[in-house]
Order: structure tokens, then C-alpha cells, then sequence
């Protein structure tokens, strides 16, 4: 898709005096391996340097998007209910995984894989109650995401932040029957797990040059909620669908981008060589637009029904031998 007539990136709000560069808080440059740091859109209550336009952020949403925060907020009021009794021994964590899965599918999750919590898929500060993640994701409806960056967009996203919250709520009462302890994420105002690598290290894609993940099924037309839990199960591995192969030559998302956020090639992000898409840049215009979203619509991998096609015709090209993947 091309955008439908993005808005200039030109601003009626600012700093008097900015901020420290959002760049720098998020450990752009940096040689030290070291975790994520809250910026932006913060659920933990703590301040945050770039609090006032987040708060700006929330004033200027309309009801249609608002409605459905609300929503979410409601009923994730049940994201760390107790237990419900004595833990039911799990003598099979291969076949408890299944059952959970297919619990979870039947509740309406598209994706779902669990992985073990690894400590860089936590903020800075904060720490995980529980061993695994079952992550969950559900695509968007992508007519109304055509429409980024315009209001229908925007309205879609938080739909489906409150429907795969609701699963995932929905699932980790279905564990809590089971004796084990469960807690629910899905406040896309990120509290204590970066939700994108727990995704990427259960399996259900691979980050993009734009930043977000690329499933084969969706590419990114869809978002994430999570599960944390004790409940002994088989994790699921990282996968390879081809997604470095079409971001090293593609750049579909560099030239939509109205701010010119997204970076051409990798950048050294906290330690660790990865895509990364320019904070400074990108935030006034997520702001302006309600949450833009125009990089993940463009991606051709979010064209509905092409991303398995794609998947296979990338792999197929790669040569045979020690080179095959892409670094």
C-alpha cells in the first residue's frame, strides 16, 4: 500500500526545553550491553522525560480510540488475580504447551509461542514474577490500517490491543484453575516486559527495519499480549522466515516515512548491532497521527495472503553453505 496523504511533519506543539534525545535514553551508540529504559508511554506511574507529551498525546485522542483504552484498562484489572488452589502437577511440559496453545487459539489468538523470560526482555529496574511467556497475537483489520495515518487507523490499533488483552486474560484464568499463578500484559503502555523480543524468541517472527516484528502470517499488521506464568512448559525457539533478506535491500519503509525516522542500516543499540528507528524523529509524528502506523502498512510483508509466498521465495534464494544466513 501507499499512504493516503500523510501530513507534513510539521508541528504545533514542542518542548520550551526539550528533553534529554530520546536517541541517548534508549542507548543509541552504545557499546554496553544493558536494558531498555522507559521514554515513552510508561503504565508503571513513574516519571519520564518525555511525560508532558504523552500526556499531550492522551488529551488530543478522540473518544472513538479513547473508548477502547478504557476498555482495556477495565478489564485488565484482572491481569494478577490469585491462584485458584493447590498447583496441578504437570508430568508432560511438551503436552502442556499443546494444551495451551490450543487453548488460547480457541479464545481467538492467531499466534501464539512461549519462551523462557530472559532478563533484556525487561526494562531497566524491573523484574520478572514468573519463568515463561506465552505470547500471544492478533492481526489487525487491515482495511481500516490502509487508512494510516488517518483515525480509523488509530482506532484499529487499540481495538485489537483490548482483543488480545481480553485473550489473554481469558487465558491466564484458564492456568490459574489450574493451582499456577498467571499475570497478564497487555497495556501497550509498556510496565515491566518489552513485549516484541519475548515474541521473537517464542517463535512468532523477526524484527523489521521499521522496529516491529514480522510474523510470516501478518508480516505487522497485528499486536501482541503476553502471559507470564510458572506453569512447567516446553518453549518454542526463535524462527527464520526471511525477514533480514527483504529488510537488508527493502526500502519501502525509509521512503514512507513523513520524518525520515527509519534508519537504512543497523545501528549499535545498547550493545547489540539491530533495526532501530530514529525516537526524536518518529515521536512528534506518532503523536501528531494518533500513532501513525504507516511503516508497518507499507511493509510488503503486510500485504494479506503474500507474507508465506515471500517467506519461501527468500529462503530459496539463499546460497548453500556457511554464508546462508544473513548477518
Amino acid at each position: 500500500m501507499k499512504p493516503r496523504n500523510p501530513p507534513p511533519p510539521t508541528y504545533y506543539f514542542g518542548y520550551e526545553s526539550p528533553p534529554a534525545s530520546g536517541n541517548a535514553i534508549n542507548g543509541l551508540g552504545s557499546e554496553k550491553r544493558s536494558r531498555a529504559r522507559h521514554v515513552f508511554h510508561n503504565a508503571t506511574g513513574g516519571p519520564l522525560p518525555f511525560d508532558a507529551v504523552d500526556e499531550f498525546f492522551g488529551y488530543i485522542n478522540p473518544w472513538s480510540v479513547v473508548r477502547y483504552m478504557l476498555a482495556n484498562a477495565w478489564q485488565l484489572r484482572q491481569s494478577d488475580d490469585p491462584p485458584k488452589g493447590a498447583p496441578t502437577p504437570v508430568e508432560d511440559p511438551v503436552e502442556m504447551a499443546d494444551i495451551i496453545k490450543s487453548e488460547a487459539r480457541a479464545l481467538g489468538a492467531e499466534l501464539v509461542g512461549i519462551a523462557e523470560v530472559d532478563e533484556h526482555a525487561l526494562y531497566q529496574g524491573r523484574e520478572a514474577p514468573y519463568k515463561y511467556a506465552i505470547c500471544i497475537g492478533l492481526s489487525m483489520d487491515r482495511d481500516e490500517m490502509v487508512q494510516a495515518p488517518q483515525e480509523p487507523a488509530a482506532v484499529e490499533v487499540m481495538r485489537t490491543y483490548s482483543n488480545v488483552a481480553r485473550i489473554a486474560v481469558g487465558l491466564a484464568k484458564k492456568i490459574r484453575r489450574r493451582g499456577w499463578p498467571a499475570r497478564v500484559y497487555g497495556n501497550p503502555n509498556g510496565s515491566d516486559i518489552l513485549q516484541i523480543p519475548l515474541a521473537v524468541a517464542a517463535g512468532l517472527g523477526q524484527l523489521g527495519k521499521h522496529g516491529s516484528m514480522i510474523s510470516e502470517e501478518y508480516g505487522s499488521n497485528f499486536r501482541l499480549a503476553a502471559v507470564l506464568t510458572d506453569l512447567p512448559m516446553a518453549v518454542d525457539r526463535p524462527v527464520d522466515i526471511g525477514v533480514e533478506d527483504l529488510c537488508l535491500t527493502c526500502r519501502r519503509c525509509v521512503i514512507d516515512c513523513p520524518p525520515g525516522a527509519i534508519f537504512n542500516e543497523k545501528q549499535l543499540v545498547r550493545g547489540e548491532e539491530k533495526w532501530y528507528v530514529d525516537f526524536d524523529k518518529c515521536l512528534p509524528y506518532f503523536v501528531k497521527t494518533l500513532g501513525c502506523a504507516i511503516c508497518i502498512e507499507v511493509c510488503p510483508w503486510s500485504e494479506p495472503g503474500r507474507g508465506p509466498e515471500l517467506s519461501q521465495r527468500l529462503l530459496a534464494r539463499r546460497p548453500v553453505g556457511p554464508t546462508a544466513s544473513p548477518t
